[in-house]
This record gives structure tokens, C-alpha cells and sequence, in this order.
């Protein structure tokens, strides 16, 4: 190749890209605009980890417990399986527990007050069946907070990559779609990560409070029928 024709390709301008470039659009984008980007990613990545464990540990604890209440109806001594499941965090047992310690307080005592015990009875149960759920539940405030935040936050740089445009005009005299539109790109681009955050997380959340309604359910069924045999041995005490 000559020198004449090394000048002309030296002189050519570069290909223009051929298709979205993230990492580009990142590395080009205003600090405050990466500050705003590089936030809703880190809050994608921990949604998709509650995602995760948040599965496994309700797939493990729907199985500990629907074992622990298979094994606890076919028990008649119920002491050392408490005692056993209560040390591997099975809820149903803390459950069963709350409501076999009132039930042994109320009955230490003589003469009994019956229907004074049942409601003591049930209201130790239903207490550690709401507080079980709110356990369980704690972690999806998060999911709550990215999926009604994210969106505004990602909003918010595109606010911002748009004012940065107008100024680009202003300082260079020019309405040029090559002058508006690096930050217009930037700015939507942003949006489309609050996006990328914001709908996993609601979905999720929806998704999850549904499932954490019906493990509750399942402890209030197991807690019912706990207490009706309790008071049937209250009939007999």
C-alpha cells in the first residue's frame, strides 16, 4: 500500500457501530448518570440473589414441615420430637411448642379454667404463626422497595442525561441529532436498567407474598388442629 493511500485510510472516519454497545454507553455517560446506573445494577444483582435463596428456602421449609407434621400426628409422645425439630428451625414445631407449653401452664394448676385455656391456648399459637410469617416475609421488603423505587431512579438519570444534552447544545451551537443524541442514549439507557431492576422484583414480590399467604395458611390449619386435640385432652383433664 502506498504512503498516498496509507494518509486517505488513516484520514477516513471510524465505521459507525452497528448495534447497542452497554459497556459504551456506561463508560461515555455522565458520573452522575453512572453513579445512577451503576446503583440499579448492584440492586438487580441483590434482587436476583433473594430471588434465589428466597426459592430454595421456601422449597425447604414447605418440605421440613409437611415431614415434621407427618411425623408429629403419628407420635404420642410429642416431647422429644419437639425438642429434636424445634434445634432445625421447622416453624410448624415452634408452633406446636408455643402452644404445648401454654397448654402445660395452663393445666398445672387445678381446678382448670377450660375455656379460659382454650384461648390462651390459641392465641400462644396464632402469635408465633403470625411472627413465623413475618419472618419468612422480612426479606421481601426489598423487592417491594426496588420495584416501586427503581423505576424513578433510573427517571431520574434520564433527567439528567437529558439536561446534559440541552447543555451540549448550548455549549456547541448546534441542534444536531450527532450533538443529542450520545445523551439521549445515555439517558434511556438508564431507564431501561430501572426497568431491568424494577420488574423481576414486583414480579417476584407478587409471586412470593402469594406463596408466604399460603405457607401462613398451612401453619393456622396445622395450629387449628393441634388445638382442637388439645382441647379434647382439656375435656378430659
Amino acid at each position: 500500500m502506498t504512503p498516498l493511500a496509507l494518509l486517505s485510510a488513516a484520514a477516513a472516519p471510524a465505521p459507525a457501530p452497528t448495534r447497542l454497545d452497554p459497556i459504551a454507553l456506561f463508560l461515555e455517560a455522565d458520573i452522575i448518570v453512572q453513579a445512577v446506573m451503576l446503583g440499579l445494577v448492584l440492586a438487580s444483582i441483590w434482587v436476583w440473589m433473594i430471588i434465589v435463596s428466597f426459592s430454595l428456602r421456601l422449597a425447604g421449609l414447605a418440605r421440613k414441615s409437611r415431614d415434621y407434621e407427618t411425623e408429629f400426628w403419628e407420635q404420642r409422645d410429642y416431647e422429644p420430637l419437639l425438642a429434636r425439630q424445634v434445634r432445625k428451625e421447622v416453624p410448624a414445631a415452634r408452633v406446636a411448642a408455643a402452644g404445648l407449653e401454654e397448654w402445660k401452664q395452663s393445666t398445672a394448676r387445678q381446678p382448670i379454667d377450660r375455656e379460659a385455656a382454650r384461648q390462651r391456648i390459641a392465641a400462644a399459637m396464632d402469635s408465633q404463626v403470625a411472627e413465623e410469617a413475618d419472618a419468612l416475609a422480612a426479606r421481601l421488603n426489598f423487592l417491594a422497595t426496588v420495584g416501586s423505587v427503581a423505576p424513578f431512579v433510573g427517571l431520574f438519570g434520564t433527567v439528567w442525561g437529558i439536561m446534559n444534552s440541552f447543555f451540549q447544545i448550548g455549549a456547541q451551537q448546534s441542534a444536531s441529532l450527532a450533538v443529542v443524541a450520545p445523551g439521549i442514549a445515555e439517558a434511556l439507557f438508564a431507564t431501561a436498567i430501572g426497568l431491568f431492576a424494577a420488574i423481576p422484583a414486583v414480579i417476584a414480590y407478587n409471586r412470593f407474598g402469594a406463596a408466604v399467604d399460603r405457607y401462613e395458611a398451612r401453619l393456622q390449619r396445622f395450629a387449628d388442629k393441634l388445638h382442637m386435640g388439645l382441647s379434647r385432652e382439656l375435656d378430659r383433664a
